[in-house]
């Protein structure tokens, strides 16, 4: 920024010239420090940040949230977090930009806050997607019931956790290709049952006009703003996953051009899907239809399953059950992706054990994966239990856990800023600018640390929960004292803004491309409406 410093690259140990990073392999570097593979596109970021969030809980989860708050209930609660989804992703499009590397948030927070910090907010992190695997394993078990109960729900369980395993050791481009194919078939079928929805609303298809008839009877909220309220987290967890564009920053090939294209596109794609998703779900089934999922649920089916089905469209019921396994193949490599990321950042700075830290020849954190996916396994709990209970433990739990790392991203974009200003560095030389700054961060902020506390409080209602509450509020002390012990233990300090480090991991771009190593020209008009719609 205005300085010809020589900008270092770190990838979650090694540091290399970006122009040798193809050929480094456990072969010539040692495979607890050999840097990740840079191979990524701006369309397979873009993607597998789509194919986190876009998984079997938008398709079974959001049968949940419309079962705990009505149709406009949803929709305040997921527009609400939409919202401050825009920021978070603002502030973190701001820093990932600049500083691309693998730990993403994580180091950030080690660099400009506190390394205990770090500590704390890494296996927060890891813990949230593990979380979010889980959810996964049970949403398909659960959905998969709609054609055969023959096969139990443990076997689904390990047939989908082999394969997910498998997908993931492909290497990051046969991954990220994958990934960017699965995640448009998932985009052009959730667009065609809007369309579809539109129809069966109006009385085109399906033996009825239902128009907005459910609004009135049984009514626009479930259960008023304690319905609201419980829906939040639902939303926190779905919506869980914008954030990996920070993540993917580190296996770029380009991320000044990548990074800044994703953060734009991928949450105005999200918000469309999701917030048009609830409305139309909301319009077409009641909330308080039995077969939606809830805590007495033993199976549950999709609200998009149970719409083309009550509108006589049962192929079309079968054809979203099989997009739903497609979700659930796509989510489920962008899960394990994260978590091993993160997991490999925090093995090679000494804060998980070592071992974590390997990658194989095809610059894959093997072990890290193996361990995610291992943990991933509470997901058989729903086995012995009611999983739709199950299914919501898991939900609420990861909900929480996203609040902590928004609420940590915008902290960590503050003290950025602080950095800048304290080293005389101008922001007018960043890459990407935060929208809105510092309204947008400090709104964020102070909103992510209200729906951490304001999510739960139905706990407390006659008669109190003490069940909901522990689930709804047990991160809380165990983040604090991960932080606290963390910080005891290594005596850390807090990094003060004159020796922030705001240089290692800078990567400077000769020419601006489109992200596929093409320079970058006009844009015709088919050229914009395809990179709105693929990447």
């Amino acid at each position: 920024m205005g300085t010809s410093k020589e900008v270092e690259v770190n990838t979650g140990g090694g540091d290399r010239d970006s122009d040798s990073i193809e050929d480094v392999g456990p072969s010539n570097v040692e495979a607890y420090s050999a840097p990740l593979h840079r191979k990524l596109k701006s369309r397979h970021i873009q993607m597998i940040a789509i194919g986190g969030i876009i998984g079997p809980g938008l398709f079974v989860g959001s049968s949940n949230a419309l079962h705990l708050a009505g149709p406009a209930g949803i929709l305040i609660s997921f527009s609400l977090v939409g919202i401050i989804v825009f920021f978070v992703m603002q502030s973190l499009g701001e820093v990932a930009t600049l500083i691309p590397v693998t730990g993403s948030f994580t180091e950030y927070a080690s660099r400009f806050v506190d390394d205990s910090l770090s500590f704390a907010l890494g296996w927060a992190y890891w813990y949230l997607w593990v979380t979010v695997l889980a959810n996964e394993y049970n949403a398909i078990s659960l959905v998969i019931m709609y054609w055969t109960d023959v096969v139990p729900q443990w076997a689904w369980i390990i047939i989908f956790w082999c394969f997910f395993l498998g997908l993931s050791m492909a290497g990051i481009l046969a991954s990220g290709e994958i990934e960017f194919w699965l995640s448009l078939i998932k985009v052009i079928s959730i667009t065609i049952f809007f369309i579809v929805a539109i129809f069966i609303s109006g009385g085109v298809i399906g033996p009825q006009k239902i128009g907005f008839k459910y609004w009135h009877d049984p009514g626009a909220f479930a259960d008023s703003i304690n319905g609201v309220a419980n829906t939040f987290v639902i939303a926190g967890t779905l919506y869980a996953g914008t954030e990996m564009v920070g993540i993917t920053a580190g296996e770029a090939n380009n991320p000044r051009v990548a990074v800044p294209r994703a953060i734009r596109q991928v949450f105005w794609r999200i918000l469309i899907f999701y917030v048009g998703m609830m409305f139309f779900i909301g319009i077409l089934i009641p909330w308080n239809d039995k077969r939606l999922l809830s805590k007495e649920s033993k199976t549950a089916q999709s609200p998009l399953t149970i719409a083309l089905s009550d509108a006589g469209l049962g192929a079309g019921a079968s054809l979203i059950n099989a997009v739903i396994v497609i979700a659930v193949i796509s989510a489920g490599n962008s899960s394990l992706y994260v978590s091993s990321r993160t997991m490999l950042f925090m093995a090679r700075n000494g804060k998980a054990p070592r071992l974590l830290g390997k990658v194989n020849r095809a610059g894959v954190p093997w072990v890290a994966l193996l361990f995610s996916n291992l943990v991933a396994c509470i997901a058989f709990l729903s086995v012995s239990k009611a999983a739709g209970a199950v299914y919501n433990a898991l939900i609420t739990l990861s909900g929480v856990a996203t609040f902590i790392v928004w609420g940590t991203i915008e902290v960590v974009h503050i003290r950025f800023r602080n950095g800048l200003k304290a080293q005389g560095q101008s922001i007018d030389d960043l890459p990407f600018k935060a929208l809105w700054y510092p309204y947008g961060t400090y709104a964020a902020l102070a909103a992510n640390i209200f729906l951490i506390f304001f999510q739960g409080y139905t706990a407390f209602l006659n008669p109190f929960s003490g069940t909901d509450f522990v689930i709804n509020y047990i991160l809380l002390p165990v983040f604090a004292v991960l932080l606290l012990g963390y910080k005891l233990w290594k005596k850390t300090k807090w990094v003060k803004v004159e020796e922030m480090d705001i240089w290692t991991g800078r990567r400077e771009d000769a020419r601006i491309t489109t992200g596929d190593g093409k320079v970058k020209g006009k844009e015709g008009l088919l050229h914009k409406v395809k990179r709105v719609v693929v990447g």
